[in-house]
């Protein structure tokens, strides 16, 4: 049987000119286990036209590439409800966020209706246990079951004596009846998709349910209908309905426990998409009025008033407030925003009332970047999950030749049949391939939830998996390990009233350094006078009259060229830049401008290197200033000079070396690195062609975010690792203590109902496992 994961089937053979162009993702819901996960995998593959398919459990989707000449979505869906599941198409329109609201409410419909079941099933299987207690004659099928029978049968003689004055025959029919409504109903979903998958020559869990409980059953049926011809061949002839029903309600009871859990993990995905307002407040012709979202255009102004979401990405033009984007970036504080500043849909206005331009809509929106990314996130297979893909295909049909062997092996032991049967039916029921399906998807979607909170984005679980195991964390240094914006560093000679002049010819000017004197101004809490006679003097510097005196200010040069002498002082450091001030015709002093490290920078380096990381600063700067901010950071290693390419080779020497490498970037010119990079993590303060090229996404400007993303995602692959040991585990312990092989020496044999409980719990420790994750925290520095 060919593996199900598509990372491990080999593409096919590609005809020359075919465009797979065509990508559609579905829900798929009623998968339980990695087989079932496996079996729908393989058959969309099967379909002709199909290019690669991926299915994933924990999301309940498929996503397939098909050539649109020889498949539609629509024939693609039709395949999976054949093959027994539920599959729908999305509706074209539909955000990410209506995608997942949708598929939130499926999931809420099937875990009421699993809910439901499991609670009617477990009545009728102590009903049915009552209803047995007369034919206390037979040694019922389940050890576990007989013990009970034993404890029981003093209340029910009690409460209800009138049931050891019916017919056994009457009872046997009875309980035949009960049985067969369980299997009909609550049980109707196994049987269901057992048929399917037999005829499409495959076998998932329910192929194992299907079968443990239908021999027990026929069994039964068989000591009810036809007695005596059993007992005259030497086997006795005694029913085991009870064991029936009640493994069909603890499986049903594992699953909604599983269900339950499992919505536990989208958790912050349906936060995400629950935060996307219903209705927007728009200003039309003069007027307030309600709309729905739908009905929103760009270019619509928007009001906001306090306590409001924001309806969709904006640019402030009045009114002033602060916003929480904590949902979006993780930033727990909010933000202070006035005109001219961006805001984000699905924020929350906190204060004030803004009113804002509409500048996107619909699937343009941050928001609903976010939901695809993160949806797409955790529906990516890992390379980690190979191993149980691989496992998977094989899985079902090797525990029915162990469940056959098993029953031979009794037979041929001189046992009798039914103590075989019970040992047979324990180990169908016992193995768990859902625990192998549920091992890296649910710590990959607990993650993915878990870093958005945080404000990492991670791309997919193959991103999750390199970033893991990176051994160095190469920087850019401008706009990533440095603000990127201009500041005042140092100053001499200048007076509080040369400051108010210099400052106020530079508030008219538009380059940055010019920006960062009026920046420092209004920290200081200079006023800026009026100016008269202002020119900027390109390459220069600027010029003006303030306050009756001519200021003139720019680069030592300017002042030469009019015939001031320099103002004494020692050259610049790290590679700052100087701006000469001259009043009156006179050098008065002069201010360096240079890019500041970012305020957590030196921490996170420092953490880095606890962490066991090599740390080095990659930059196209000249020698002097970036070895002056390496120091500062803590950097004991520094590439400069280097362009585009430059950096490409660097990284691309490190795996030479054998070294796995992160790099941190924000610009264009760090997109070719990041792509070829192990991990190419990029903040989202910069370009959209660097987040296009990364695996990871900083929502905010923080570095203290790549070292928790590098954190997240060695404690999410050791839960990955942990699972999949545990579930591989349970099933090489569980089925051959299922099968009897401690019995001879220990006497100990394991209950069929004994078994579906340990079957059902280990799926839900491997969610709950997943969960911890959750309450992963990020070291603040």
């Amino acid at each position: 049987m060919p593996s199900s994961g598509s990372d491990s089937r080999p593409p096919a053979a590609e005809p020359r000119g075919r465009d797979w162009t065509a990508r559609s993702t579905f829900p798929v819901r009623g998968m339980t286990c990695a087989a079932c996960q496996s079996f729908v995998q393989r058959t969309l593959e099967s379909q002709p036209g199909v290019r690669s398919a991926t299915v994933n459990l924990m999301t309940a989707s498929a996503t397939v590439v098909f050539d649109p000449v020889e498949a539609t979505p629509e024939s693609l869906v039709a395949l999976v409800n054949d093959a027994g599941y539920e599959a729908e198409l999305a509706t074209p329109d539909a955000s990410a966020t209506g995608k997942q609201e949708i598929q939130e409410q499926a999931e809420a419909a099937e875990y009421r209706s699993l809910r439901l079941k499991a609670v009617v099933s477990l009545l009728a299987a102590f009903a049915a246990m009552a209803a047995s207690m007369p034919l206390m004659g037979h040694a019922s099928i389940d050890p576990l079951l007989h013990h009970l029978f034993m404890w029981m049968d003093a209340p029910v003689r009690l409460l209800a004596p009138w049931l050891y004055a019916v017919p056994p025959k009457a009872l046997k029919w009875s309980l035949f009846a009960l049985t067969l409504a369980v299997m009909a109903w609550a049980g109707r979903r196994f049987y269901v998709k057992a048929w399917a998958a037999l005829r499409h020559a495959s076998s998932d869990m329910n192929t194992l349910i299907a079968l443990g409980t239908g021999a027990a059953f026929l069994y039964s049926t068989a000591a009810t209908a036809a007695p005596a011809l059993l007992e005259s061949r030497g086997v006795q002839a005694e029913v085991y309905f009870e064991a029936v029903v009640f493994i069909i309600a603890l499986v049903l009871a594992g699953n909604t426990m599983e269900a339950r859990a499992r919505r536990r993990t989208a958790a912050a995905l349906n936060a995400l998409a629950h935060l996307q307002p219903k209705t927007a407040r728009v200003e039309r012709d003069g007027q307030e009025q309600m709309i729905e979202l739908a009905g929103l255009r760009r270019g619509d102004t928007v009001i906001a008033k306090p306590g409001e979401r924001i309806a969709a990405d904006g640019v402030v033009t009045s009114g002033e407030s602060s916003v929480d984007e904590s949902m979006l970036t993780g930033e727990p504080a909010p933000v202070d925003k006035a005109p001219g500043d961006r805001v984000a849909g699905g924020t929350l206005n906190t204060y004030g009332a803004l009113r804002y331009r509409v500048v996107a809509i619909g699937t343009e929106t941050m928001l609903e970047q976010i939901v695809r990314l993160l949806r797409e996130a955790q529906g990516e297979k890992p390379p980690v999950q190979r191993l149980a893909d691989r496992i998977s295909a094989i899985f079902v049909p090797v525990v029915v030749a162990i469940a056959i062997l098993t029953f031979a092996v009794w037979l041929m032991a001189g046992a009798p049949p039914a103590r075989g049967l019970a040992a047979a039916v324990a180990v169908l029921i016992i193995a768990c391939p859902c625990a192998m399906g549920l091992a890296v998807p649910a710590a990959m979607m607990v993650a993915a939830g878990r870093g958005a909170r945080e404000g990492i984005l991670l791309r997919g679980g193959e991103s999750l998996e390199t970033l893991s195991a990176v051994d160095t964390v190469v920087f850019d240094k401008t706009g990533t390990l440095t603000t990127g914006k201009p500041a005042v560093v140092a100053s001499h000679g200048l007076t509080a009233e040369a400051w108010q002049a210099l400052a106020s010819v530079e508030s008219m000017s538009e380059h940055p350094a010019a920006h960062a004197v009026a920046e420092y101004a209004r920290v200081q809490g200079i006023e800026i006078r009026p100016v008269e006679g202002f020119r900027a003097l390109a390459g220069m510097g600027v010029e003006g009259v303030v306050d009756g005196q001519s200021v003139l200010a720019g680069k030592p040069g300017l002042l030469e060229s009019r015939g001031i002498a320099l103002p004494e002082g020692s050259a610049p450091e790290g590679g700052a830049s100087r701006i000469a001030v001259a009043i009156g015709g006179e050098a008065v002093g002069w201010v360096d401008i240079a890019d500041t490290l970012r305020p957590e920078a030196a921490t996170v380096v420092q953490s880095l290197k606890e962490m066991g990381l090599r740390v080095v600063l990659l930059t196209g700067d000249q020698q002097q200033a970036a070895e002056a901010m390496a120091r500062e950071a803590g950097i004991g290693e520094v590439v400069t000079g280097v362009l585009p390419e430059g950096k490409l080779n660097y990284l691309r020497q490190l795996q030479a070396e054998g070294k796995r490498a992160a790099m941190v970037g924000d610009g264009v010119n760090d997109a070719p690195a990041l792509a070829a990079a192990d991990a190419g993590i990029a903040m989202c303060s910069g370009s959209d062609v660097a987040m296009a090229a990364s695996g990871v996404t900083l929502m905010r400007a923080d570095l203290r975010l790549a070292a928790a993303a590098i954190s997240l995602s060695r404690a999410t692959m050791k839960t990955m690792r942990r699972n999949l040991f545990w579930a591989l585990a349970y099933n090489v312990v569980a089925i051959p203590v299922a099968a009897g092989v401690l019995y001879p020496a220990y006497g100990i044999l394991l209950s069929p109902v004994l078994a579906s409980l340990a079957m059902a719990f280990s799926s839900v420790s491997v969610v709950a496992n997943s969960l911890r994750l959750a309450h992963w925290r990020a070291v603040k520095n």
